[in-house]
């Protein structure tokens, strides 16, 4: 939407009506534009009369086929796919667009992303970084981060506001939403944090995962990104196992979880959201 409403002048914005959580969030953040909903079924909505339109339809393109796709807008209105990031091409007029229909096409396109837009190293005076830690490669610290001892973080990387970074720990290329928290001696690397009171005690490795909002992980705990016989990893959706075309890929773990320490995630598993898992588990092991 940042994106869109940067190149041309939009009123409103149409979301198909079994989308309401996405008309919200737009409402929330632009609040001077007009959020309209309507039915798929409505034959008569292509008609529907504005200065400029972005109507959201789910498209359901091949994981492999779904980068640097160009949409032309004309007539007044843009359409977009629902689940998409969206870029602007000066150079050719049109606007790129990026599906993402699984996991591991968000943790592409997040690197994709931070390669891109992070080239310099921007640290907040308001953010706090120990003199013994390290800052290698374009980073972005925001407002109230703490680094603390012996630190490294290795860019692109980006750390929201009022983050914590415990001692000896290390961050490489990942996207660290606001007011998470990192304890000592982890090892966090490629993975993306949704952040508003994400939890690490010490010791905790995190690699190619997706960690929602609201999440602790004890102590010794840990998701596992890689199959002993370097085969492709296979994720369930919907109870299909799906290729995920990688060799490389943790865990996606919902909102509201609590991990107990010295917990395995196995590669491609998912924790739903709200859910408890004990200490000592090896999550996703066959009973």
């Amino acid at each position: 939407m940042e994106v869109a409403c940067n190149v041309l002048d939009i009123d409103e914005v149409m979301i198909p009506d079994n989308f309401s959580n996405a008309a919200t969030l737009i409402q929330d953040n632009f609040p001077s534009l007009e959020v309209q909903q309507f039915s798929d079924e409505n034959e008569n909505v292509a008609n529907h009369k504005a200065s400029c339109n972005i109507i959201d339809r789910y498209d359901r393109l091949s994981s492999n086929n779904n980068s640097n796709k160009l949409i032309s807008h004309q007539k007044g209105k843009l359409d977009v796919p629902l689940n998409t990031l969206i870029d602007y091409s000066l150079e050719r007029g049109s606007f790129l667009i990026d599906t993402i229909i699984y996991p591991w096409d968000f943790l592409y396109i997040m690197q994709r992303v931070m390669q891109d837009k992070i080239v310099h190293t921007t640290i907040s005076p308001n953010a706090s970084v120990d003199r013994s830690s390290i800052i290698d490669g374009p980073c972005i610290i925001e407002d109230g981060v703490t680094i603390d001892d012996f630190c490294k973080i290795k860019g692109p990387t980006y750390i929201g506001s009022g983050s914590f970074i415990g001692m000896g720990s290390l961050v490489r290329k990942c996207m660290i939403g606001e007011d998470t928290t990192i304890g000592f001696n982890c090892e966090i690397g490629k993975s993306y944090f949704a952040g508003n009171n994400d939890k690490l005690a010490h010791h905790n490795v995190i690699l190619d995962s997706i960690i929602g909002k609201n999440v602790w992980f004890g102590g010794y705990s840990g998701t596992a990104n890689a199959l002993l016989n370097k085969q492709s990893i296979r994720y369930e959706i919907n109870g299909t196992l799906v290729d995920t075309g990688t060799d490389h890929f943790g865990a996606v773990v919902g909102n509201n979880c609590a991990i107990g320490a010295s917990v395995i995630i196995l590669p491609g598993r998912q924790v739903p959201s709200n859910s408890i898992v004990q200490a000592g588990t090896i999550f996703g092991k066959k009973q």
